[in-house]
């Protein structure tokens, strides 16, 4: 997908729901590469790898849109860094494993891929956030 345009699409959505924009690129760098029709062995799908469930409650009818499916990711991910007071850390816990997990563990689960993903996401956020 041409970077430019993607660029577009998250500088509106963050900008409309409050995510910064550092972090919604990083979300999307681990989850999909910039891959617009990527879809996971679990089913998530699109830039943003919504999960099919996750997809519906959000009203994004096409995932593969790239317009639809960040502002379904992002609102998620709004909600989720509404849901753990700004913990950056616990939303992306949330949005890889569920916030029935990290409500289970009451922190970030003890999961090697989640725990992986946390930290990921937030090297490329910081990355990102600090080259801008």
């Amino acid at each position: 997908m041409d970077v430019a345009r993607l660029n577009s699409i998250v500088a509106v959505q963050s900008r409309a729901h409050g995510v910064p924009p550092s972090l919604v690129r990083a979300v999307i760098t681990q989850e999909s590469g910039g891959d617009p029709s990527a879809v996971s062995s679990a089913g998530a799908m699109g830039l943003m790898q919504l999960m099919p469930g996750t997809a519906s409650a959000y009203g994004v009818t096409n995932p593969f849109n790239p317009d639809e499916n960040i502002a379904g990711g992002v609102t998620y991910l709004h909600d989720l860094l509404q849901r753990y007071h700004g913990n950056v850390t616990l939303a992306l816990a949330a949005y890889n494993a569920g916030s029935g997990a990290v409500a289970k563990y009451r922190g970030v689960p003890p999961y090697a891929e989640t725990r992986g993903y946390v930290q990921n996401v937030t090297a490329l956020y910081h990355a990102d956030a600090h080259s801008r």
